[in-house]
């Protein structure tokens, strides 16, 4: 639902640009036409149902921070449209002391792979479920060992649905344990029988660091990889990143295999991806890797990757799991390692320009054109730190959660709401998510760490996104409670 107040205010704006002399009288008289930045919103979970809630201050979309009172450690001066409550979660929905790796399904569900398995709710956060291996791992494994459930050590994982409804997730355990070390576990719920299952992996390089992990729209045709519906793609943040030496694949979510990348600097044939699409199904709302994984499905098929190459061009995986060198309909390259698809068939993509802009694009046909938002905290911040983004096709919503080095010293999470995207892709409001007073790092051998950020949107419009502040020593999140009535 687009905010009443979002086109009046521009226009007052621009009046009291024209009309100086009078700022004080003029911002006044603006904020008296004003509506109520939150009309037409309600709770559609109720706060105290909730064992965490937490107030957040909501403003402009354009306000800076405030000032920073370094005795009492608090923000003053902010200008406020209003206070809201989440509900807040910790490590025990999923976490562990550097992160949470957080994503959303169609039917509603928020998942969670931070920490040692698979954890889920159902219920915007009342209950949560968590899945543990058994002692053995069903039949169909290519590598077999047991495990004792529980007792694999300290972990963590990915996690993102597939288009027809299956969850794929891995799972890593690097210490020795009862179960042994450095182990590679494959998670798996099969949405058709609505049962998890794990397979054992060997595979991987040693220290495979955190994953990131991606659905390779099928049908596969995959050879010696096999075929399948889609494919699961896991690549090691170290491994990957650092020297791009490959990732592992599956096409039955359970069974992996390591699959090489191209080289930066190969000369691959060059193949035309359509990424023109009509609209598209709900579930291209949940698709969405982290953006670390530095590429999107193609509902027409395979998986691209933006600006992969050294010279700014893109790369193709096709669903005989073939690489290629790829453009647009129209011979384009995409601008950003970072797009993805939604419902809608719109394609966003964020660009991160210098140490304090990111800017929003958007391209309804494909790549071809593109809008533009840019979002500009340089006379807020000296550095982005992490930053992550959603957008819902079916709510016409787009999300920009960023956490940023401010000028007055701690990290400052904050979460910008677009609505109605389609039409206007400035922003609606800007959340600051927690007290926004603690300074974080991310990487091993910091004792304060927040390593990446993540958010998902959920069928109701309720966005639930990672922070750090100093009411808790690892990071939390937060889920969303007040919403746009027509949202839901």
């Amino acid at each position: 639902m687009r905010n009443p107040a979002r086109p009046l205010f521009a226009l007052l704006v621009v009046a009291g640009m024209v009309l100086s002399g009078c700022f004080a009288a003029e911002k006044k008289f603006i904020e008296e036409l004003l509506p109520e930045w939150d009309l037409g919103f309600t709770y559609i979970d109720n706060p105290e149902g909730h064992i965490d809630s937490r107030i957040y201050n909501v403003t402009s979309p354009w306000a800076g921070n405030g000032d920073w009172d370094p005795v009492e450690e608090v923000w003053l001066n902010r200008s406020l449209w209003g206070e809201v409550e989440w509900a807040v979660f910790g490590n025990e929905q999923g976490g562990n002391c550097c992160e949470h790796y957080l994503a959303g399904t169609k039917e509603g569900w928020i998942l969670n792979f931070g920490g040692e398995y698979p954890t889920w709710s159902e219920d915007r956060g009342h209950t949560w479920q968590e899945y543990r291996p058994t002692i053995l791992a069903q039949f169909g494994c290519l590598e077999w060992k047991p495990t004792v459930p529980g007792q694999e050590g300290l972990g963590e994982g990915s996690i993102v649905q597939a288009t027809n409804g299956d969850i794929i997730s891995m799972g890593w355990f690097p210490y020795p344990s009862t179960s042994g070390a450095d182990q590679f576990y494959a998670f798996f719920y099969d949405a058709s029988d609505e049962e998890w299952s794990w397979c054992y992996n060997r595979t991987p390089e040693p220290f495979y660091d955190r994953s990131w992990q991606v659905e390779v729209v099928g049908p596969i045709s995959g050879g010696i990889y096999g075929n399948g519906e889609w494919a699961s793609l896991v690549i090691s943040n170290f491994w990957h990143q650092v020297q791009n030496i490959g990732g592992q694949i599956s096409t039955d979510g359970l069974n992996y295999d390591y699959f090489p990348f191209p080289d930066r600097d190969a000369n691959l044939d060059s193949m035309t991806v359509n990424l023109n699409m009509s609209d598209l199904g709900p579930e291209w709302d949940y698709t969405k890797p982290h953006k670390e994984m530095r590429s999107f499905p193609v509902p027409g098929g395979g998986l691209y990757f933006p600006n992969y190459f050294v010279n700014g061009d893109d790369a193709y995986l096709d669903t005989n799991l073939e690489w290629w060198k790829a453009t647009t309909v129209g011979g384009n390259t995409l601008p950003s390692e970072y797009c993805s698809f939604d419902s809608s068939a719109a394609l966003h993509c964020v660009v991160k320009d210098n140490n304090t802009h990111l800017t929003h694009l958007l391209s309804l046909d494909g790549g071809e054109t593109w809008l533009n938002q840019t979002y500009d905290i340089t006379n807020d911040a000296t550095e982005i730190e992490e930053w992550e983004f959603h957008a819902n096709g079916d709510l016409d919503l787009f999300v920009l959660n960023v956490r940023y080095q401010s000028s007055e010293g701690p990290d400052i999470d904050v979460a910008w709401h677009v609505r109605e995207y389609s039409l206007d892709l400035s922003p609606d409001s800007k959340t600051f998510l927690g007290q926004g007073d603690l300074d974080s790092t991310s990487g091993a051998g910091a004792d304060i760490r927040f390593d990446f950020a993540s958010m998902g949107i959920l069928p109701d419009g309720g966005a639930f996104i990672a922070y750090h502040d100093a009411s808790d020593e690892d990071p939390l999140f937060g889920l969303e409670l007040y919403l746009p009535s027509e949202s839901h």
